[in-house]
């Protein structure tokens, strides 16, 4: 389940939320965005479970975030677009790599032996 998405209105299990594909490549996801805060705190513990059974992508408790909840999110949605996959899909490029400017974020060594 989408940790950070509101549930279903009528589809128990289910959560307000999609994903577009295009040519098997994910493009965008997007969801209408979960503003009550009990039944965050309820998700956490979940998302922890997750985590410590190798989930790389479970989210961590965030109980900052539970207290600006605790104060009232109005109804929210949004979608995200992933510019490097898009790129992919223009490029017509196999692997992400591909398109993502790796070496500016590449740390810079120095050499072992280096006098200062």
């Amino acid at each position: 389940m989408s940790p950070l998405a509101k549930s279903h209105r009528s589809k128990q299990g289910l959560t307000e939320r999609f994903d577009l594909f295009i040519n098997k490549h994910e493009l965008c996801n997007a969801y209408t965005e979960l503003n009550d805060p009990v039944v965050q705190r309820e998700r956490f513990p979940v998302q922890l479970k997750d985590r410590q059974s190798g989930d790389d992508e479970a989210m961590a408790f965030d109980e900052d975030f539970c207290k600006a909840l605790d104060y009232g999110l109005p109804p929210t949605a949004g979608w995200g677009l992933g510019i490097d996959r898009l790129t992919m899909l223009l490029t017509d490029s196999q692997n992400i790599k591909e398109v993502i400017f790796f070496p500016a974020m590449k740390p810079q060594d120095e050499p072992a032996n280096k006098v200062t």
